[in-house]
């Protein structure tokens, strides 16, 4: 038996109204209840766990340390609640599709999204982006039902199409010429960084990390204000760029794919989004 003190749903309700609102009064009108009401709740969750939640004044409400560490725990079980609440309402009588998508996906594929949505109305959509290991690892899990990736050739997907790279520099800050030669590129185990350390090995060029972010966005921008040589997919080419290759020793890089797997591709719904994934990004039926 948990002999735990239980937050209850209002508590926690009732505490983030505050944080979010600032204000006792304003957080009473959100959750519906007298001020006093707020304020009991607030201070029986810092009864239970024994430390200040909020620094009270005559003219603010401000969280402490502790209530930071809560709020996000309270965020998380009040969501959760509302989707318990909305799986046994056979509000999602169709299910949850849980799709994995390249951070630089995310955005153009909202309106495909959207789309199906509006012909799925019970049917609801987990979405997460973000980089290569995030999704495969998410995928290994069991994570996710249908997974958009970009990967070198390997494992066979249901559909693909060559993901074609490019060496990018800056135009008017120009880094290749530099020693060591400073490098744009994804965190360890991120797409591209082996291919483009390896590169300058092989062609006895030193080379130095300039700039590293998560973000391909991120990337192609800092490749293109001078912050280092960068090896992209060609779609994030700006027109501060200036591409290089084999005039300057750089080999051409075309062992990239972007890929679709789908966990059940029987499954009526999961082949219907995989198919509108692989008409967006043109892929190939394997």
């Amino acid at each position: 038996m948990n002999r735990q003190p239980m937050f209850t749903p209002q508590q926690l309700l009732s505490f983030v109204a505050v944080c979010e609102t600032t204000s006792f009064t304003r957080a009473a009108d959100r959750v519906h209840l007298s001020q006093s009401t707020v304020s009991q709740q607030v201070r029986r969750l810092e009864e239970m766990v024994g430390k200040a939640l909020l620094e009270r004044s005559s003219h603010q409400v401000q969280i402490t340390e502790e209530g930071e560490k809560l709020l996000g725990y309270a965020r998380r079980i009040i969501a959760l609640n509302g989707e318990a609440h909305d799986v046994l309402s056979d509000k999602w009588r169709d299910g949850v599709l849980r799709l994995g998508v390249p951070e630089d996906f995310a955005a153009p594929t909202a309106g495909l999204l959207a789309a199906f949505s509006r012909q799925h109305p019970h049917l609801r959509l987990d979405v997460m982006s973000g980089m290569h290991v995030e999704l495969r690892r998410a995928w290994q899990r069991e994570e996710l039902d249908i997974m958009l990736i970009k990967q070198p050739y390997g494992e066979r997907p249901l559909a693909a199409r060559p993901e074609p790279l490019l060496w990018l520099d800056s135009a008017a800050y120009p880094c290749f010429e530099q020693t060591p030669v400073p490098l744009v590129l994804f965190p360890q185990q991120g797409l591209y960084r082996e291919e483009m350390c390896q590169t300058l090995d092989a062609m006895d060029r030193s080379w130095r990390i300039g700039y590293s972010s998560a973000s391909l966005v991120a990337l192609a921008a800092a490749s293109a204000q001078g912050l280092g040589l960068t090896l992209l997919p060609a779609s994030c080419r700006l027109p501060e760029h200036r591409v290089l290759g084999r005039e300057q020793g750089l080999p051409e890089i075309d062992i990239f794919e972007l890929a679709l797997f789908c966990r059940h591709p029987e499954e009526n719904l999961q082949y219907q989004l995989a198919q509108a994934l692989v008409d967006f990004g043109q892929l190939s039926w394997q």
